[in-house]
């Protein structure tokens, strides 16, 4: 059975959440806790509870947003190797997956919290700042992984520097966000994961693009 969360944990999921939304939509440091709590509908010493600073909410919000985000990584990529054993034919799915996901959102993707973390560093103590250095490091690594086990069994077509195709994974993510608020287009970012799988798809099986769909 699954344990109800209690009152503490939920409202502290809500201080959370509504934080990461006001983070995500003008900037930490226009993010006051005053606000938090308005919304929250809780008092101060309510909030101090939960959180003994602005810096301790932002590290575990942090926290909770890498985490998401790694859950829905292991869950789309994990799905693609279940579906099929060829390693390249598995991260095209997972790819495929993670653009059908990215498309599913309504507004388009709420924007990136490691980002807004590092355009403002210099508002957080060093473990805020590590913590975003980890999770970037993680994700690459992720990557990385599923591209060493492609590159085993179909050779690219011309050299490439597979640290780099990783870390372009996440570069791609992050500037399809950015162009799809610039422009107001939330098709931008899966549009461009797609491109993404295109190119993957060409550089490790040229001349075998219909078995991947």
């Amino acid at each position: 059975m699954f344990r109800k969360a209690s009152k503490g944990q939920e409202t502290r999921e809500r201080l959370l959440a509504i934080a990461e939304a006001s983070v995500l939509a003008k900037g930490f440091a226009a993010t006051s806790i005053e606000e938090v709590i308005a919304e929250a509908g809780i008092t101060k010493s309510g909030f101090f509870y939960h959180f003994s600073d602005k810096n301790a909410l932002a590290h575990e919000m942090l926290q909770r947003y890498v985490a998401a985000n790694d859950e829905i990584f292991e869950a789309l990529f994990g799905r693609g190797a279940e579906l099929s054993d060829d390693p390249l034919q598995g991260f095209l799915i997972g790819l495929k997956l993670l653009a059908e996901t990215m498309a599913d959102l309504p507004n388009g993707h709420p924007g990136c919290l490691i980002a807004s973390v590092c355009y403002q560093e210099r508002l957080f103590d060093n473990t805020v700042r590590q913590l975003t250095v980890d999770s970037v490091r993680r994700w690459n690594a992720f990557f990385r992984q599923r591209l060493d086990a492609i590159a085993a069994v179909h050779p690219p077509v011309e050299p490439v520097d597979l640290e780099q195709l990783a870390a372009m994974m996440s570069c791609m993510v992050d500037g399809a966000i950015i162009m799809s608020k610039a422009l107001g287009d939330p098709g931008i970012l899966p549009r461009q994961i797609l491109l993404f799988r295109s190119y993957i798809r060409l550089l490790f099986q040229p001349g075998r693009l219909a078995l991947a769909g």
